[in-house]
């Protein structure tokens, strides 16, 4: 007997009213997801939610922070993206983000002296090469043996934050203090500020620089064709002549690239040294904006920006209306939730088979 339950049938054709729907549906699913939580930790739902999407955007101040905090997701989101789409999932963006960090602070420790034209360059190039050099592995499993690159590159993150450990804890660690933490970069690795009076540097630029070739390339190039068409279906690309493993190959080092980017950015704009709190998850969270961004570079953009927003939110709300600042990433995984199975229902519809066996 044909069993009766439903199931997902893909469209044939979407409904123009679908995606609006949709996006109020998955507004409201997060606020139905978060509020019970944020009323047991002994706050208003509303008031915390005007906190969080709010406030952020009312002051100058807090608004050059929400740039500050959605900078290094830009480069990790962008690496996750580019990756992504070519149909090489990488889950390694946060080990390549310390990586990048670590290669950039050989640089700012054992040539200090170099004045800044020569030091910033210098430490960005040598980050890249170290998020490039820490993708590699993977990247080679995956085009010469098959091998999986999600386990592998997802492996390779706790062994990058082991170096980092390493590093401060022995030959890196501060000679003054003796804390794991790295001696202060020379004066020349030092990001200018791209906004005066504030924390944003130029690492923004170079973010937003970044996208926009991104989605130059993807959507108005040959290449970008083919990435999207490896990543559709690499058997079709494969069939009309197109290098699937080669293009996955650089799709994969160019994903290390901008991800070890990120992280020198991050040291060179930020504190100007190494620590062991130099990524905050940031390569995780790309792997969120990507997916929420639909691998687009406009959409990793707007969606760094709103988890920009609800970072400094939760700082907010966690001073005003003492909620523990881990709601914020309760809010931004309930947001991941709700986005992705809106995704999915846009591509699928539930379907309950006929009596006779027939959907």
């Amino acid at each position: 007997m044909a069993s009766l339950m439903p199931r997902l049938a893909l469209r044939g054709r979407e409904p123009r009213w679908l995606a609006p729907v949709l996006v109020m549906i998955a507004i409201a699913a997060v606020f139905a997801l978060t509020a019970g939580p944020i009323r047991a930790a002994g706050a208003n739902p509303p008031a915390a939610y005007q906190r969080y999407l709010l406030t952020p955007l009312t002051g100058t101040e807090s608004l050059t922070e929400v740039l500050l905090a959605a900078t290094p997701i830009l480069f990790t989101g962008l690496a996750v993206a580019l990756a992504f789409r070519a149909g090489y999932f990488n889950i390694g963006a946060e080990g390549q983000f310390l990586a990048g960090a670590v290669a950039a602070s050989v640089a700012g420790l054992y040539l200090s002296d170099l004045p800044g034209p020569a030091a910033v360059p210098l430490a960005l190039v040598l980050g890249c090469l170290g998020g490039v050099v820490w993708g590699l592995v993977p990247a080679l499993l995956r085009v010469r043996f098959g091998i999986d690159e999600v386990v592998t590159t997802l492996l390779l993150n706790p062994v990058a934050f082991l170096l980092v450990q390493g590093l401060l804890n022995g030959p890196w660690s501060n000679p003054t203090s003796g804390f794991p933490v790295s001696d202060n970069y020379g004066a020349g690795y030092t990001l200018p500020m791209a906004i005066p009076g504030s924390r944003v540097h130029l690492g923004l630029v170079i973010a937003v620089v970044l996208a926009a070739v991104t989605w130059l390339v993807m959507s108005r190039t040959a290449t970008g064709l083919r990435v999207r068409a490896v990543g559709l279906s690499p058997s079709a690309a494969a069939f009309s002549g197109v290098a699937v493993r080669r293009l996955q190959f650089r799709a994969a080092l160019l994903s290390g690239a901008v991800a070890g980017l990120g992280g020198a950015v991050q040291v060179l704009g930020v504190g100007q040294q190494l620590t062991t709190q130099v990524s905050g998850g940031y390569g995780y969270t790309g792997i969120v904006v990507a997916t929420l961004g639909a691998l687009t570079a406009i959409g990793v953009v707007l969606v760094a920006l709103l988890l920009g927003v609800i970072t400094v939110g939760a700082q907010n709300a966690s001073l005003v209306l003492q909620l523990p600042p881990q709601m914020g990433q309760i809010i931004s995984s309930a947001l991941l939730l709700a986005v992705v199975s809106a995704l999915v229902l846009r591509q699928y519809k539930l379907v309950r088979p006929r009596a006779g066996g027939a959907p």
